[in-house]
């Protein structure tokens, strides 16, 4: 397997420094570039690539909503995750509009950062889950605008898995939902597992917004 290619975008060097020395213990991940704004990770990304760009939200010049903008229509292929400081519904909402797959705080462990790099290469979306329940949140607010579209389970998930559903939508850990059900994280695991195949979605965020679309939240 081929490496991922990560541009680093933060105007901070110091950050981007320990940043890359982080990435750079992951066998599977190749940090390619660095920028210290939005008008660089344009020029940056034009010239090298990369498969993922790291994007900070708030820099000069060009801030990263607007260079994710230009990103995501010059370069589609590109998986844009937001790592900044911030998690405001403003700053979310328009990063993700903007086209950002994911959206992390600076404070996310470097496991889950890595894992979020390879998932984003992947083309997979990656919310830290206190933004995901922002989403969630957001989109339950929403008014219907008539009938969801037609997308009926094959197998309908069980009264278990649909209590896993409503907490794993609010942005709850597999463990903090086993604590609340009173049952193992391992259990937890599996249902969450079977709530995703059978709302065929790639990840908890997806699997939430389907099913409100179902009605099943």
């Amino acid at each position: 397997m081929s490496q991922v290619r990560v541009l680093l975008v933060d105007d901070q060097a110091l950050f981007r420094e320990a940043l890359a020395t982080l990435l750079a213990t992951h066998d599977a991940i190749e940090v390619v570039g660095e920028a210290g704004n939005g008008d660089e990770a344009i020029r940056q990304a034009a010239a090298l690539t990369p498969d993922v760009v790291l994007m900070d939200l708030r820099m000069p010049v060009l801030d990263g909503v607007a260079a994710t903008r230009r990103l995501r229509t010059d370069h589609p292929g590109i998986g844009i995750i937001a790592l900044t400081t911030f998690d405001d519904e403003e700053d979310v909402f328009a990063a993700l509009r903007a086209g950002a797959l994911g959206y992390l705080l600076k404070d996310v462990s470097s496991a889950q950062l890595i894992e979020a790099v390879l998932a984003a290469a992947r083309g997979e979306s990656v919310l830290q889950p206190s933004v995901a329940a922002k989403v969630v949140a957001q989109f339950v607010r929403l008014p219907s605008t008539g009938a969801p579209e037609p997308q009926p389970l094959v197998v309908p998930l069980s009264d278990r898995e649909l209590d896993v559903l409503r907490l794993l939508a609010t942005g709850n850990s597999n463990r903090e939902i086993a604590t609340t059900l009173h049952l193992a994280e391992g259990t937890v695991k599996n249902h969450v597992t079977n709530v995703l195949s059978k709302l065929n979605a790639r990840d908890r965020t997806q699997a939430a917004l389907r099913a409100r679309s179902l009605g099943l939240l």
